[in-house]
């Protein structure tokens, strides 16, 4: 029950011991003694007191920052990939953000493996410090056997997991990248204390993450939320899974991307050329040139989330969740976005089911992933703290 205890003070921060006692529904001398015993070890340590709902206020606990461990998450899109090292009082100890790192690329796994040795090195943090290494990735990613199936067998890609386990002796857990902002909603997020929600993960494609009953849904073989990959685009693009038709085509920031490109080409005139100069990351030129105005930027980041309305009235239609999130860089685009999706729900949704389902855009955007990917460390090695 340490093991319990310890996750639900990471993802909750401080909790009381009937706090404690109603998440986990378990008697309060069994949680008291095992508080103390975990006090008298300075594993957690008194925070202060809780509001007072009327009563006695009850003392709080949180892990003792003083342990010093570690949590190293790689968070990568098709890109980019951000390597960042926290504590576990979700502190950022170090960060190297939006490192061009190209999944496709033959040298991938090579470019994964040196970035790592490099944060570690410049972190200086003693490798037994760290509780264990998350990954986040695009792909058919099957966490319970550590493979990421988007990739053949004989790629180092289908296997990474098992390689960073090799170079340097830390435990490692790899996710879906969807699946991870999922968890990050439902932990910390907009979808925390809900039931059953639906998160898009709005980035260069678009995925989804579903919660059930509290719990992320996974389906048969693993690869539940292939959301982007919907039959709706009239679009003849290419998608990336070699088909024709799919939502990601025309929902997606590459997509917006790519048509103010070509509007560029057209001789129309944007911004957006001017800020793709100073920035690595295409998105992050896309977001600027949309916050001071740029009515090329904006059309077609308009297009999109007219496109993911329909593929979210669909999904309405199906589930009838209680709420939708758009998570991930896209949430950043929320006043751009919204207004769009919504025009497309009430195209295509029925008013009656419609109606129950909540849409917004996450406050945790870009960050969601980062705390995704700690968060699956932490259920699966907080007990590393109680070992050492």
């Amino acid at each position: 029950m340490e093991k319990e205890i310890l996750k639900n003070l990471y993802f909750d921060s401080a909790l009381s011991i009937a706090e404690l006692v109603k998440k986990l529904a378990k008697s309060t001398p069994s949680i008291t003694k095992i508080i103390n015993r975990l006090l008298e070890e300075k594993i957690i340590v008194e925070c202060g007191f809780a509001e007072s709902t009327g009563g006695r206020r009850p003392l709080q606990f949180a892990i003792n920052p003083a342990l010093n461990f570690y949590i190293l998450t790689i968070s990568a899109d098709q890109h980019f990939s951000t390597f960042t090292i926290t504590d576990l009082n979700q502190q950022k100890i170090i960060e190297h953000r939006d490192i061009p790192l190209e999944l496709k690329a033959s040298n991938s796994s090579d470019l994964l493996l040196g970035e790592i040795e490099s944060i570690l090195e410049l972190s200086g943090i003693n490798s037994n410090k760290i509780i264990g290494i998350g990954l986040s990735i695009p792909g058919f990613v099957n966490s319970e056997l550590g493979v990421n199936e988007s990739y053949p067998h004989n790629h180092p890609l289908y296997r990474i997991k098992d390689s960073i386990e090799a170079k340097y002796q830390l435990s490692t857990v790899i996710e879906n990248d969807s699946r991870c902002i999922a968890i990050a909603e439902k932990e910390f997020g907009a979808a925390k204390g809900i039931d059953h929600s639906l998160i898009i993960n709005l980035n260069w494609g678009v995925g989804l993450g579903i919660i059930i009953n509290g719990s992320v849904f996974k389906g048969e073989s693993g690869f539940a939320g292939e959301f982007s990959h919907i039959p709706l685009s009239d679009d003849n693009t290419l998608c990336s899974c070699g088909k024709r038709g799919c939502l990601e085509v025309e929902a997606s920031l590459d997509a917006a991307i790519r048509s103010t490109e070509a509007d560029i080409q057209n001789n129309e005139y944007s911004i957006y050329s001017t800020f793709v100069k100073s920035n690595l990351n295409k998105i992050d030129a896309l977001i600027e040139a949309s916050n001071v105005g740029d009515q090329i930027a904006i059309n077609n980041l308009g297009k999109i989330g007219y496109m993911l309305g329909k593929g979210i009235s669909t999904l309405i239609h199906i589930l009838n969740p209680k709420q939708i999130i758009v998570s991930g860089r896209g949430a950043e685009l929320g006043r751009i976005l919204n207004p769009q999706i919504q025009i497309a729900i009430n195209e295509f949704c029925i008013p009656e089911i419609a109606k129950t389902t909540n849409i917004q855009m996450s406050a945790l955007n870009k960050h969601a992933q980062i705390k995704g990917t700690a968060a699956i460390v932490v259920e699966n090695h907080i007990n590393k703290i109680l070992i050492q």
